[in-house]
C-alpha cells in the first residue's frame, strides 16, 4: 500500500523492513492507472486523498473479516463431520440392539471415551412459539387480577407484568410465562389460563448443540472445550 509520508498511522516495519500485511484483501480499484477505493457512498476516491490511517484501518478489518470468514467456514465444516460421526454411531448402536436405524435422534445424548476423559454431548433444545390462546390466557389473568385485593398476590402481579411484557423483539420472556404454570391458584379462570398457556405451546423446530469437554483423571472436573470466540482463552 503506497503511502505520501510518514504518518504516526503508518503500520511498524518488521526486520526485514517490510510491512506485514499477510493476507489482507486488496480493495483498491485501477482506474487509468490511478489507485483508487470505494467510500461508504460508493464513490471512487484516488488513493492520495485517503489518509493513510483510513487505508490501514481498511485494510486490518478486510484482513480480520477474512479470517473469520474462514474460521465460521471451518467451524460450519466440523460440525457437519460432527454430526456424521455421531449418527454413525447411533446407526451402528441401533443395529447391533436390533432397533430401527433413525435419520435423527432427539433428546440429550453423552458419549465417553474408554478412559472417561473426554466427553461429547448433544443437546436438543425445542423451539417454542404460542398460538392465539396465549392472548385468551392474558385476558384471563387480568381479569384475575383486576378482581383479586389490591394488597395481595404482589408476586403474581409483578410476575404477570413481566411475563406477558414484549421485548424489542416482539417476543414475550417464555421463561416468565412457564413461571405462570408453577403457581396453583384456586380459582378456575386462573386454571383455564394456565390451560390456555399450555395449548398455546407450538413446537416448531428443534435446534442441537454439539459440546465438547475434557478433563486430566476420571475423578478431576470437566473443562469445556471453547469454540465460543468470546469465551476462548
Amino acid at each position: 500500500m503506497s503511502k505520501r509520508k510518514h504518518d504516526p498511522f503508518d503500520a511498524p516495519e518488521g526486520m526485514d523492513g517490510k510491512t506485514d500485511t499477510a493476507g489482507a484483501d486488496d480493495a483498491t480499484i485501477e482506474i487509468d492507472g490511478v489507485p483508487h477505493m470505494r467510500d461508504h457512498k460508493a464513490r471512487l476516491i484516488p488513493l492520495d486523498l485517503i489518509r493513510a490511517q483510513d487505508q490501514l484501518q481498511d485494510e486490518m478489518v478486510r484482513k480480520v473479516i477474512r479470517y473469520a470468514g474462514d474460521l465460521s467456514a471451518q467451524i460450519s465444516r466440523f460440525r457437519g463431520h460432527t454430526m456424521d460421526d455421531i449418527s454413525a454411531f447411533d446407526a451402528l448402536l441401533a443395529a447391533e440392539y436390533g432397533g430401527p436405524a433413525r435419520a435423527s435422534v432427539k433428546g440429550n445424548r453423552t458419549y465417553l471415551s474408554y478412559d472417561g476423559c473426554l466427553k461429547v454431548q448433544v443437546q436438543i433444545t425445542e423451539r417454542i412459539e404460542f398460538g392465539p390462546e396465549l392472548q385468551v390466557a392474558r385476558d384471563l389473568v387480568e381479569e384475575c387480577l383486576a378482581e383479586w385485593s389490591a394488597g395481595s398476590r404482589d408476586e403474581i402481579r409483578a410476575i404477570v407484568g413481566h411475563a406477558f411484557q414484549v421485548d424489542k423483539e416482539g417476543q414475550i420472556s417464555r421463561s416468565a410465562i412457564y413461571s405462570l404454570l408453577r403457581h396453583e391458584i384456586d380459582d378456575d379462570r386462573w386454571r383455564s389460563a394456565m390451560q390456555a398457556i399450555r395449548d398455546a405451546m407450538r413446537v416448531v423446530g428443534s435446534k442441537s448443540y454439539i459440546r465438547c469437554y475434557r478433563r486430566k483423571s476420571s475423578d478431576a472436573g470437566w473443562q469445556p472445550i471453547t469454540i465460543d470466540l468470546a469465551k476462548a482463552g
